[in-house]
C-alpha cells in the first residue's frame, strides 16, 4: 500500500523508524527489535538506509521485506544518493520493486569518508525525479524544522522542498527538535509558501545526552533550557533519563496532536521498550483522533 492513500484515510499517521544492524551484527538481530515494536501496530516503519549510505549493503531492501512479509506492516525503504552512481541507483531501484516495496524515503545522505562521493546526483530531489519516472513507488521527502544545515535561510530551504514535491514527493517527515514553536512556525511558512502535502513531526526521545547533542548538532536542532536542564539533571542516570525522556516524548506528541499534525514519527533508535511505553502513553488519544 502506498503511505500516500494513508494520508487520505486517517485523520491521524503513527510511524516508527528503525536502522540496520551494524556491519558486524548478523541481519537476523533485528528480528528481536521487531518483535518488540509489532504490538505497537504503526501505520508504517521506515528502515535507514544500508551502513552510511554504502550503495552496495542491501539490508535495508531485506529488512523493509521482511517488516512487510513476516509482520504485515508498510515498510518505507530509505535510498540516499549522494555516495550513488545513477546506475547504482536504478539497481537498488530494482531490488525494492522486486521486492515488492513501493514506499522509498529519497534522501540526499550525509558525506561518507569511507565511501567516496559521486557527482551523479547533488538534492534529494534529483533521485526523487528518477525514481518518479518508474511511476512504481510511492516518494517521501525530509524537511528540517531548523532550516538545513546547509542552507543560508528558511526561503531557500523551502524553495528546495517546493523541487522534491515537484519531483513527486506526496508527503515529507521532519527532523528531531525539542521545541514544538519551531514546529509550529515552520508549519506556517510552508503553508504561506502554498506547500499543502501531509507533514509528520519526527520526535526523538532522549535516552542519552551525549547521543541527542550529536544527533542535534547533525541536523541544527536547538536545544531548549527545559530540555538541557532535564538531561543535565539525569545523565548520570540512565533509567532516569530513560523516563524523563519518555515524559518529554510524551508532552510534545500531546502538544502536537492536540494542534492538528498530520501525523508522527517516532525515531525508536531500536529501543522497542521506549517506543511501547510512548505508544502506551498516547494509545487512548490516537485512538480518539482517528475515530472521533
Amino acid at each position: 500500500m502506498k503511505i500516500s492513500e494513508l494520508f487520505k484515510e486517517k485523520k491521524f499517521v503513527f510511524s516508527l523508524e528503525i536502522f540496520p544492524p551494524k556491519k558486524d551484527y548478523s541481519i537476523d538481530t533485528i528480528y528481536s527489535t521487531l518483535e518488540g515494536l509489532k504490538n505497537i501496530n504503526p501505520d508504517f516503519i521506515s528502515v535507514t538506509y544500508g551502513a552510511g549510505g554504502n550503495p552496495s549493503d542491501n539490508s535495508t531492501c531485506e529488512i523493509a521485506k521482511i517488516i512487510k512479509e513476516k509482520y504485515k506492516i508498510e515498510p518505507l525503504a530509505h535510498l540516499t544518493c549522494v555516495n550513488s552512481t545513477k546506475e547504482q541507483a536504478e539497481d537498488v531501484l530494482d531490488l525494492l520493486e522486486e521486492s515488492g516495496i513501493e514506499n522509498i524515503l529519497a534522501l540526499r545522505g550525509d558525506i561518507n569518508t569511507n565511501v567516496p562521493p559521486h557527482d551523479d546526483f547533488k538534492y534529494a530531489n534529483e533521485l526523487a525525479e528518477i525514481i518518479s519516472k518508474r511511476g512504481k513507488f510511492n516518494i517521501v521527502g525530509a524537511c528540517y524544522p531548523e532550516v538545513h544545515p546547509e542552507c543560508p535561510n528558511i526561503e531557500t530551504d523551502i524553495e528546495s522542498l517546493k523541487y522534491k514535491i515537484e519531483a513527486g514527493v506526496t508527503h515529507l517527515i521532519s527532523q528531531l527538535f525539542y521545541d514544538n514553536n519551531d514546529f509550529y512556525n515552520f508549519m506556517y511558512r510552508l503553508r504561506q509558501a502554498g506547500i499543502t502535502v501531509p507533514v509528520q513531526a519526527g520526535i526523538m526521545p532522549v535516552t542519552n545526552k551525549k547521543q541527542i547533542e550529536r544527533f542535534a548538532l547533525t541536523c541544527g536542532a536547538s536545544l531548549p533550557k527545559k530540555f538541557v536542564k532535564i538531561m543535565s539533571r539525569y545523565e548520570n542516570c540512565p533509567d532516569a533519563l530513560r523516563d524523563a525522556g519518555i515524559a518529554y516524548a510524551t508532552e510534545q506528541i500531546i502538544d502536537l496532536i492536540s494542534n492538528g499534525v498530520d501525523g508522527i514519527h517516532l525515531y525508536t533508535m531500536n529501543r522497542p521498550d521506549v517506543a511501547n511505553k510512548i505508544s502506551d502513553n498516547i494509545r487512548n488519544i490516537l485512538k480518539c483522533v482517528n475515530n472521533g
